[in-house]
């Protein structure tokens, strides 16, 4: 494979890896080492990647591999999602305000999920794979991804809903 070549097919995933990486560490300067240590170990395996279906999925799970060799590593414990504040340029100072905090309550709530549920939600939720894409990339079968991904959203939204008083107490 030359550089060209390997440089068409897989620069496209370059944002996709990042956001992964960012969201599963929690630092941007790690996360764009990871990103390129993920680069360094594709360019290595060119001439082997003719042998994987989806060179993309195969990109994503090296990517949360290393995530997660760093993170055992460090002993980190927390995982924080990347915050898109290009959804709120338009907003009002208080609707801003509101955002943010209800913005953080999300992210703090996803943070305390187990870490399957975490990565199958920012799979799925952020990046937008199809659940067969998401299989490839855990090893899980799709109809686990679909159960992990149930409670991870039916978790965070009890959580948001009893913070914000929606919910109500069971005497």
């Amino acid at each position: 494979m030359t550089a060209e070549s390997f440089l068409q097919q897989f620069m496209p995933y370059r944002n996709r890896l990042y956001r992964l990486s960012l969201r599963l560490l929690g630092n941007q300067a790690d996360a764009a080492d990871l990103v390129q240590d993920v680069y360094l170990k594709l360019w290595n395996m060119r001439d082997q990647m003719d042998q994987y279906s989806s060179t993309e999925a195969f990109a994503m799970t090296m990517t949360k591999n290393l995530c997660f060799d760093r993170l055992k590593s460090a002993a980190k414990q927390s995982v924080r999602i990347a915050q898109n504040h290009n959804l709120v340029d338009n907003l009002s100072p208080d609707k801003l305000i509101e955002f943010d905090e209800t913005y953080s309550s999300i992210e703090e709530f996803i943070s305390n999920l187990p870490e399957v549920q975490q990565l199958v939600m920012h799979l799925r939720d952020i990046e937008n794979y199809q659940f067969d894409d998401i299989a490839q990339i855990t090893g899980l079968s799709p109809n686990n991804i679909r159960v992990s991904l149930s409670r991870a959203r039916k978790t965070v939204r009890e959580q948001l809903m009893n913070r914000n008083g929606y919910g109500y107490k069971n005497y």
